[in-house]
């Protein structure tokens, strides 16, 4: 395994950890945007307001591994999807900015502005990376030279938008998953229900996507099968997507919240091990896309970054448990709740 390889699963490795669990983050959002009841909004905005900046390093920390590893691809993609990133980058200070406002007015308006701005800034990123991640995998126009030679309208194409609403459904069900490890009674019993009914929608999307991938990329395809690590990933798959439903009906939250954890982590697991050694396809010609080999940092760069990467990763991951240990259990409101 030489270094470029390395660094691919690196970046996938924070891409799937980004999923999971600013994953959540986003279909707990999505879902406080449709909810009316104030203590039931306040529980959702308590239960990830620890986690969430702390979720957010994931993504930092994978723009920042993609931009030393693999500069050319983050040049591309960041100057061919910039409409969106603008978009992303508002929806996620909005978001940020509503857990600190929202509280500090006693006004019903005020309040509304920021449950609106809250939902709306989890909605959009969990529409806009599915939509990204399409684009990904059906290709983009990459000239000769690696320049996104496309337009922001062609990036809207409809596999790539299913992909999105993919995401979306995918996102709100681990979300609902959450929640059912941090709420009680009748509020619990409704995320029980929302995570069931996503689970179904998340179901009826994977297959037709991955139909439909069949003619969008069918690159995706090719000698894919003949690879043990699909197999594992494959059985990952299902296994975590069938067991899900079985112990949300056992009562066993948290083991249903790891089951769709796994379901994100092998989803995005099989579209990589797919699209390896491209990063960006091109869909002008397969021979103009961006790979591991062909947009990669020098090897000394590549060294020292995983260096880096060695000491950091674990300091992070350690991080991330330490928080969700010390949050753990039900949410209870209080005077400094938000």
């Amino acid at each position: 395994m030489d270094l470029n390889t390395v660094w691919f699963l690196l970046v996938g490795v924070l891409i799937i950890g980004y999923a999971i669990l600013d994953g959540f983050d986003f279909g707990v959002g999505v879902i406080h945007l449709f909810t009316k009841n104030e203590d039931d909004k306040r529980i959702m905005m308590n239960a990830i307001g620890p986690v969430w900046d702390g979720n957010e390093v994931w993504l930092l920390t994978g723009g920042g591994a993609l931009f030393a590893a693999f500069p050319p691809v983050y040049a591309t993609v960041f100057s061919g999807f910039y409409i969106a990133l603008i978009l992303l980058l508002a929806a996620l200070i909005f978001r940020a900015v509503s857990f600190e406002f929202r509280g500090k007015v006693e006004s019903a308006t005020w309040r509304k502005f920021w449950d609106a701005a809250f939902g709306i800034g989890s909605l959009l990123p969990a529409i806009l990376f599915g939509v990204a991640f399409g684009n990904i995998l059906r290709g983009i126009p990459v000239d000769a030279n690696g320049n996104f030679v496309g337009s922001f309208i062609e990036l809207l194409n409809p596999y790539s938008i299913l992909i999105g609403v993919l995401s979306l459904a995918l996102f709100i069900m681990h979300g609902a998953n959450y929640m059912t490890n941090k709420s009680e009674g009748v509020l619990r019993e409704r995320f029980e229900k929302l995570s069931n009914k996503f689970w179904i929608l998340f179901v009826v999307l994977y297959v037709i996507a991955t139909f439909l991938t069949m003619f969008e990329a069918g690159y995706l395809f090719d000698g894919i099968m003949s690879s043990p690590l699909f197999w594992i990933l494959f059985i990952l798959l299902l296994a975590s997507v069938l067991y899900q439903p079985v112990a949300l009906k056992a009562n066993k939250y948290f083991v249903t919240f790891l089951s769709s954890a796994i379901t994100i982590a092998s989803v995005i697991g099989l579209a990589a091990l797919s699209l390896f050694p491209r990063l960006v396809p091109s869909n002008i010609d397969l021979n103009f896309s961006l790979t591991i080999y062909n947009s990669s940092s020098s090897d000394r760069t590549l060294l020292t970054m995983l260096i880096i990467a060695l000491i950091g990763m674990p300091l992070v991951i350690i991080y991330t448990i330490f928080i969700y240990r010390v949050f753990k259990g039900k949410v209870v409101l209080g005077k400094e709740s938000y």
